[in-house]
């Protein structure tokens, strides 16, 4: 059976390289199991090499698939790397300053540095069953926290304070951080797609968007609801139908094989149909994983196809300014006839009080 190191030589390979350095940590992560802040491998056909320094010697013993060779760098970390290296060596140039790329260059006598961003990255989009299981678990506590806002109630809080609470519930729960700072937007506010949560009681009689996520063994999760916060005006109720019901296009739209911007092409049309093209701005989803938005995307400008494995969000939405935003988000896997949802959480409106 290949091991993740085995299926990135392959592309390094296809790519007629010698080698490739990664140094982002993320992608460090998949590739080897090291989960500190100061590392770097330099893989190829012929080559399989750990760099670290002295503080994660230890951990990296522990943790760094068995098949690397593990080196103490010293506090030149890419300068020891560098000189190891030898031939064609693909970097990840969408991560590699300008100054780091002139330091390896200056070290790397014996190599040709070539710019090949994205190898990892590619290999990432596809998640196996343990990284799924991660995932299912991350969105099932988030689920909980939505299930303990109803409980809650908004008591006269403030979006900032409840926003503190959701994401500390989340860690009560069993998550180790969150995906990204929460967020709760009432009213007008909702009609900004990323609203920082306010210093300011929860508007009533109106709608109120959630979007949140926590991280379970490194993956993340990520899911919006909408809620109202008392009586609703027949605008703001026809609205959040109409992204309900676009969800539910866009979700029998993804499958494997399927076209990334026929996708979200499949969530815009009832929007645009309905006049509100103009306030639904954003793409459809992204990938989730290590990173709460990786590849691949679901947008106007995406490209390619969905591949089976790969955990995405479908997530549309209309904001009107000064007046209201509605945002529904599940995170779904894609399969071959069509994609498992992770996220469990009604998407019946719930009135919270």
């Amino acid at each position: 059976m290949s091991t993740r190191a085995d299926r990135l030589v392959e592309l390094v390979s296809e790519r007629e390289l010698d080698a490739v350095l990664v140094g982002n940590l993320f992608n460090l992560r998949w590739l080897t199991g090291f989960t500190g802040s100061n590392g770097a491998a330099l893989i190829g056909p012929d080559v399989r090499l750990f760099f670290t320094d002295f503080r994660y010697v230890e951990q990296a013993a522990e943790q760094v698939d068995s098949t690397f060779d593990r080196v103490q760098a010293g506090r030149d970390l890419l300068g020891d790397v560098a000189r190891r290296m030898k031939g064609r060596v693909g970097f990840e140039d969408q991560w590699v300053s300008v100054r780091d790329h002139g330091r390896i260059r200056d070290a790397a006598a014996d190599a040709e540095l070539v710019g090949a961003s994205g190898l990892v990255e590619r290999l990432r989009e596809v998640k196996d069953e343990n990284e799924l299981r991660a995932m299912r678990a991350a969105a099932e506590i988030t689920d909980a926290a939505y299930a303990y806002l109803v409980e809650r109630g908004l008591r006269d809080s403030t979006e900032a304070q409840i926003a503190a609470d959701l994401e500390i519930r989340m860690r009560q729960l069993g998550a180790t951080d969150r995906s990204f700072p929460a967020i709760v937007a009432s009213g007008g506010h909702g009609a900004l797609p990323h609203a920082v949560p306010r210093d300011l009681p929860v508007e009533r009689d109106t709608l109120m968007i959630v979007d949140m996520g926590c991280v379970v063994d490194g993956y993340c999760s990520d899911c919006t609801r909408t809620f109202a916060t008392g009586s609703l005006s027949d605008d703001a109720l026809e609205t959040y139908e109409l992204v309900a019901a676009a969800q539910l296009v866009a979700l029998e739209a993804v499958r494997a094989g399927a076209d990334c911007r026929a996708v979200d092409a499949a969530s815009r049309s009832p929007i645009v149909e309905a006049g509100h093209g103009e306030h639904y701005g954003h793409g459809l989803g992204h990938g989730v994983g290590l990173e709460v938005h990786e590849g691949p995307r679901l947008a106007a400008t995406a490209s390619g196809e969905l591949r089976t494995g790969n955990t995405v969000t479908v997530e549309p939405g209309v904001y009107l300014p000064g007046s209201l935003g509605v945002r529904i988000e599940d995170l779904v896997v894609v399969t071959e006839t069509g994609c498992d949802i992770l996220s469990g959480f009604t998407k019946s409106l719930v009135t919270v009080g």
